[in-house]
C-alpha cells in the first residue's frame, strides 16, 4: 500500500512543555516578558507568518539580574520558541539601557540561599537548565546587550549564539570579588574569545572591559552607538576609540580616566539613547537567517554550539557541588557584604586582609570571624 494513502493525523501538535505561568509583563517586574514580533525584511515591512522571539529580563531596579522565578521564565521561553515552527530567531534581551544582566539576584542569595546549600543545590539545578536550554533552543539565539553585562549575565550572554552589543556596555566577571566564581560557563571556554591569559585575567580581577575593547577582542560581533546628542549618534565617550599605541600597549577600547573621564559623564547627561542602530543591526542578522535553509542553519549552528557545550557539561555538575558547599563560607561573607551595602555606607565587600589574616591563623567560620570580615553598618 502507498504510505501516502495510509490515515495521517490532521492538525499540528503542540511539543511546548509550558503554559504561561513562567511570563510577565513589563508592569509585573520582577519577571520575564515573552513577546512574539514580526520579522521584517530590508525594506521594514513586516513578512507574514514569521516571527522572532524577545525574550526580555525585566528586573531594572537590580539591574536585571534573575530571581529564582525568573530563570523558569528564561527556560520556558527558550523551550517555547525552540518549538515554535514561526520562529527564526530568539533576541535575549533586558529592560531599559543600563544593564543586559548582572548575574543571581544577590538578595535572594543573601536573604534565602546563603548558609543553605541544599536549597542552593536545587536553584544551580534550575541555572544549569537555563544554560542548557540556550544551547538545546533550536532557534539561532542573538544576544542583544542593552547594558552591562557582568558576572552570571556575562554567563549566559557567552551562551548565546551572537551578541550585538550598545557601546556603553561593559563586561566581566565579579565572583571572586563577591564570594563565589566564574562557574556558570565562563571559565569552560573564556580562553577562546580572548586567549589563555587575558581570559584569566578577564575571569578572576573583576575588572570590567568596555563593548569596544570585547569586540576588537572577539568576545562579542559588533558593538554599536546608543547615545544621540542633537539628533546625531555619538560613540561612548568614555571609551577610546581611536585606535593607537600608548607606552607599548594598545589603548583602544580602554576607559579614560582624570578629566577626560568627568568630561565624557557630563557629555552622557546631554544624551538621550536609541537603540535604532542595534535594532537594525539585529534585522539584519535575523533577515540573514530567515533566508537560510532552516534544518541546515541549526544544523551548523549546533556543530559550533557543541563545542562549548562539550566542556560545559564537564563541569556542570561538579561546579553545582562546590557553588552549593561554598553557600556555607565565602558567598555568606560575599553576597550579604552586597545586599547590605545600603546599611554600611556604601561598602560592599567584606574585608579581604582581614579575612586573609584569619585564615592564615586557622580561624574557624565562626560569628567571631563573619563580625571581623563583614562592613559594619553606619
Amino acid at each position: 500500500m502507498d504510505i501516502y494513502k495510509w490515515p495521517r493525523e490532521e492538525g499540528i501538535k503542540n511539543h511546548d512543555l509550558f503554559g504561561d505561568e513562567h511570563f510577565g509583563t513589563m508592569d509585573q517586574a520582577p519577571c520575564v516578558v515573552y513577546d512574539k514580533r514580526p520579522v521584517v525584511d530590508p525594506k521594514g515591512n513586516e513578512v507574514k507568518g514569521l516571527y522572532t522571539i524577545w525574550l526580555t529580563l525585566n528586573n531594572p531596579k537590580q539591574f536585571n539580574s534573575y530571581t529564582t522565578e525568573m530563570v523558569k521564565g528564561v527556560i520556558a521561553g527558550l523551550h517555547r520558541a525552540s518549538m515554535d515552527r514561526e520562529v527564526v530567531a530568539v533576541i535575549f534581551t533586558a529592560v531599559g539601557d543600563k544593564a543586559f544582566c548582572t548575574g543571581g539576584n544577590t538578595v535572594e542569595y543573601a536573604h534565602y540561599y546563603s548558609m543553605k546549600p541544599h536549597e542552593y543545590a536545587l536553584y544551580m539545578d534550575l541555572f544549569n537548565a537555563m544554560v542548557d536550554a540556550l544551547y538545546m533552543c533550536k532557534k539561532p539565539v542573538i544576544c542583544r546587550a542593552n547594558g552591562m553585562r557582568v558576572a552570571g549575565g556575562q554567563e549566559i550572554g557567552m551562551a548565546t549564539d551572537i551578541t550585538i552589543s550598545s557601546d556603553m556596555a561593559i563586561y566581566g566577571q565579579a565572583g571572586p570579588r563577591h564570594g563565589s566564581a566564574p562557574a556558570g560557563g565562563s571559565t569552560d571556554y573564556i580562553m577562546w574569545y580572548l586567549g589563555a591569559e587575558k581570559g584569566m585575567w578577564n575571569c578572576i580581577s573583576c575588572e570590567m572591559w568596555s563593548a569596544y575593547k570585547m569586540e576588537n577582542n572577539g568576545m562579542i560581533t559588533k558593538a554599536l552607538p546608543i547615545l544621540k546628542k542633537d539628533g546625531k549618534f555619538i560613540r561612548n565617550p568614555q571609551v577610546i576609540t581611536d585606535k593607537y599605541i600608548e607606552d607599548g600597549a594598545v589603548v583602544y577600547g580602554e576607559f579614560k580616566t582624570g578629566a577626560e573621564a568627568k568630561e565624557a559623564k557630563a557629555l552622557i547627561a546631554e544624551c538621550e539613547t536609541d537603540f535604532s542602530l542595534v535594532d537594525a543591526e539585529i534585522n539584519k542578522l535575523v533577515w540573514t537567517f530567515t533566508n537560510l535553509m532552516p534544518q541546515c542553519l541549526m544544523f551548523s549552528i549546533d556543530g559550533i554550539r557543541q563545542k562549548k557545550k562539550y566542556f560545559w557539561d564537564m563541569s556542570k555538575l561538579p561546579n553545582r557541588h562546590w557553588l552549593a558547599a561554598n553557600m556555607n563560607g565565602e558567598a555568606y561573607l560575599g553576597f550579604n557584604a552586597f545586599s547590605n551595602k545600603k546599611l554600611t555606607g556604601g561598602v560592599d565587600v567584606c574585608d579581604f586582609i582581614e579575612y586573609r589574616r584569619m585564615c592564615a591563623e586557622g580561624k574557624p567560620f565562626t560569628q567571631e570571624l563573619l563580625d571581623a570580615v563583614l562592613p559594619k553598618r553606619v
